[in-house]
């Protein structure tokens, strides 16, 4: 009886230990997916560290969805404006509603190369994920951000031009690469390209949008034939949860940060990591 106790004992410690794991695995990816340092990066390294393992693709697209929904949330009231203004629009033809319906088309402009990318080339980038491939790739990123840290654009959501958008978009399809930021990659192309950096985070998290539900989509066969949904049930409704709650608040953190035009922080962060991972791994 006594062993069978103990035994117990340890099973239940077991599974509280793999909770925490999936709750702080939860946190960093719900931290960093809105700041440049890339979360897909950080979640292999917080993994790597818990002794999790790598993680598979139903984990990434159960974080991406509770990330998608916090952001849908943020900007919710900017998403139904520009759907109800382009339909309108299109029913129309009111000039009035002619800005809202361009910039939706610039958004779909912008999705287009990660979108076709992420199609063809979702295997080989999987397969080249490594500590290296992170640390060199938060150098680039550290290095884009210094670049950029003095640039003050001026274009408004009104300004971005196609031309704009499909080169924002090629920032999002390098994002696809483990260590570069989606949402660093993005900003960078849209601050280059001249727009404010309020546009830019804007324009930025719309691009996330499509993408992300395309991605959901795509993966929701996967997700639903999960042999282990049982059994990682309550690991990854704690994942969920955390996630999602700390996507909000990280993203409204750094609403605040891109305010006062504060991105060369990030530069340094990139540069520590990315050392720290060549020394230890």
């Amino acid at each position: 009886i006594s062993t069978n106790q103990s035994t117990k004992k340890e099973f239940v410690m077991e599974d509280f230990i793999l909770l925490i794991k999936h709750l702080i695995i939860g946190l960093v990816q719900g931290f960093t997916e809105p700041i440049p340092v890339s979360s897909s990066g950080h979640v292999m390294i917080a993994s790597e560290i818990l002794g999790l393992g790598e993680q598979g693709f139903t984990f990434a697209i159960l974080t991406n969805t509770a990330s998608l929904l916090a952001i849908l949330f943020i900007y919710r009231e900017d998403i139904i404006r520009l759907a109800v203004n382009s339909i309108n629009y299109i029913r129309t033809k009111d000039k009035k509603y002619v800005a809202d319906f361009r910039f939706v088309i610039c958004v779909i402009i912008g999705s287009i190369p990660a979108g076709v990318l992420g199609v063809l080339l979702s295997d080989v980038i999987a397969n080249n994920a490594s500590m290296t491939t992170i640390a060199i790739m938060l150098f680039v990123t550290g290095i884009a951000l210094w670049a950029i840290r003095n640039m003050r654009g001026k274009k408004s959501d009104n300004d971005i031009t196609a031309k704009d958008a499909f080169l924002v978009g090629l920032g999002q399809a390098v994002a696809l690469t483990p260590g570069i930021s989606r949402s660093g990659a993005t900003i960078i192309s849209s601050i280059a390209v001249g727009m404010k950096q309020e546009t830019a985070l804007r324009f930025s998290f719309m691009l996330y949008i499509p993408v992300s539900l395309g991605g959901v989509v795509l993966g929701l066969s996967d997700f639903l034939n999960e042999p282990n949904k049982a059994e990682l049930a309550l690991p990854y409704t704690v994942t969920f949860i955390a996630t999602l709650f700390m996507t909000y608040f990280a993203m409204k953190w750094f609403m605040g940060i891109m305010k006062h035009g504060k991105l060369i922080y990030f530069t340094y962060y990139c540069f520590i990591v990315g050392t720290l991972l060549l020394i230890f791994y």
